[in-house]
């Protein structure tokens, strides 16, 4: 098994990772499958089933799939240029992309919300098709959007694809039983292990340069949230509250008026900052997910602001030690909120940041492990049930409180021995029964919990 850190840590655009960065994902593998077909297509058409029917409109699902068929992609996401192409394919009734020419779609017709039963493989289901001149559909592919920007087409899902083609990696755990177990053979960290496993797959400087470029994007992602205010799209007219939190924090600084606890509103501003710009749709890291991209960075900012002699030159190792506990619960449960609810979400995003944490606080692998297991425990069954579909309440704040469980996870790992009940492993195996469990209303699809018991206006 093998997951790079770039798998669980992937540069994108919000509010979803499982709605618009896979839906854009999928498009665009469809487009290659249609430029490698030995016949032409004239139009294309795209079903939406499941979660991604339910929620698609707040999660932008609509939106990512017709900029996707469309050519664009997550990574190198142009807000300007995407603006103007949805205005002309609104008024033109085609798409444009690289090496297919002009081809029929129109936003109304051809982009359909089916209600119905989800596909079989996964919640979050989406077949495109493409169509000749007379409109009949002459291909067509499912995908499955699983969470974090995974794609699996319908035949890599029954194959049992976990997307690892490549050679051996020199540590390949499975479980976190393994992990240890390899750590104490090798004697090497678990980011010393995982980097070797990376380095198996690509050079040095794309490594490196790969990890700081998702720390940049991370951190000017709170930067930005830092300095924005007003209301968030949606119609929920949710306000932003980082700007006016974190600029009250720094007020009060040197005032003697601040209690300890405020340290937990700096996390959680830093958390919201995140959230705030995914819920705008503004550039952000997948960490593992969209949902939950405020822990991770928040809990780096915490360490490297209020944590004397934190440095910047060991973000990779909390980056690498938190993308391999990610690969972890991705393997053997799931990071997806319509498979496992916000427990597969904010708790996989607190297990990672409390891993990283306790890895860059000098921690042992064994208390590294247990830092990830508090963490994950402690959200155990959280349901997903954003308000109106939308990726702002109550995920925001949950994002906040998520970090504080993480710092406060690692805390206590890091005052003991590493020995404890509970593994990692029974926790992750727990978190997939659970979300097995969970009824489909708390899963992603906004028809149970808060997002029936809030008015959605």
């Amino acid at each position: 098994m093998f997951l790079s850190v770039f798998d669980m840590f992937k540069v994108g655009v919000g509010p979803s990772s499982s709605h618009t960065i896979g839906p854009m994902v999928a498009a665009a593998r469809f487009l290659d499958h249609l430029r490698a077909l030995p016949f032409a297509v004239t139009g294309v058409r795209a079903s939406l089933h499941g979660s991604l029917a339910f929620t698609g409109v707040g999660h932008a699902t609509d939106r990512a799939v017709i900029l996707g068929l469309a050519g664009f992609q997550a990574d190198t996401y142009d807000a300007a240029r995407a603006e103007a192409a949805l205005a002309r394919i609104a008024t033109e009734h085609t798409v444009m992309p690289e090496g297919l020419g002009r081809l029929r779609f129109h936003p109304k017709d051809d982009l359909a919300f089916d209600y119905g039963p989800a596909l079989p493989g996964h919640a979050n289901g989406m077949i495109l098709r493409g169509t000749d001149a007379q409109g009949d559909v002459i291909t067509q592919v499912t995908y499955y959007s699983i969470g974090g920007g995974f794609v699996l087409t319908e035949a890599e899902l029954a194959a049992g694809k976990d997307g690892d083609t490549g050679p051996p990696v020199p540590f390949p755990f499975k479980s976190a039983a393994q992990m240890l177990e390899m750590a104490a053979a090798s004697g090497k960290t678990i980011a010393d292990m995982k980097r070797a496993n990376e380095l198996s797959r690509m050079p040095h400087a794309d490594l490196d340069r790969g990890l700081a470029r998702i720390w940049q994007v991370m951190n000017a992602c709170i930067d930005r949230g830092l300095v924005t205010d007003g209301i968030l799209p949606g119609g929920l007219k949710v306000r932003r509250r980082a700007k006016g939190i974190f600029d009250a924090l720094q007020a009060e600084r040197g005032m003697n008026l601040s209690a300890p606890h405020t340290i937990n509103d700096f996390m959680s501003t830093y958390a919201m900052a995140v959230n705030e710009e995914n819920a705008a749709g503004g550039q952000v890291v997948t960490a593992p997910t969209n949902g939950a991209a405020g822990v991770v960075p928040a809990t780096i900012r915490y360490w490297l602001d209020h944590v004397p002699g934190a440095v910047a030159s060991r973000v990779p190792e909390f980056l690498l030690t938190a993308g391999a506990i990610g690969g972890l619960i991705k393997f053997n449960a799931s990071i997806s909120g319509a498979e496992c609810g916000c427990q597969a979400e904010v708790g996989s995003a607190a297990a990672m940041a409390a891993a990283g944490l306790a890895a860059v606080l000098g921690g042992t692998p064994e208390q590294i492990e247990n830092a990830a297991e508090i963490a994950l425990e402690h959200h155990l069954g959280m349901t997903c049930d954003p308000v109106r579909g939308l990726v702002q309440v109550p995920c925001i704040e949950r994002n906040g409180l998520g970090a504080i469980k993480a710092v406060s996870a690692a805390s206590l790992a890091m005052r003991g021995d590493g020995q404890h009940l509970v593994a990692l492993d029974v926790a992750i195996e727990t978190m997939r029964q659970t979300g097995a469990d969970m009824s489909e209303k708390y899963k992603e699809t906004a028809l149970g919990g808060l997002a029936v018991n809030v008015p959605n206006c």
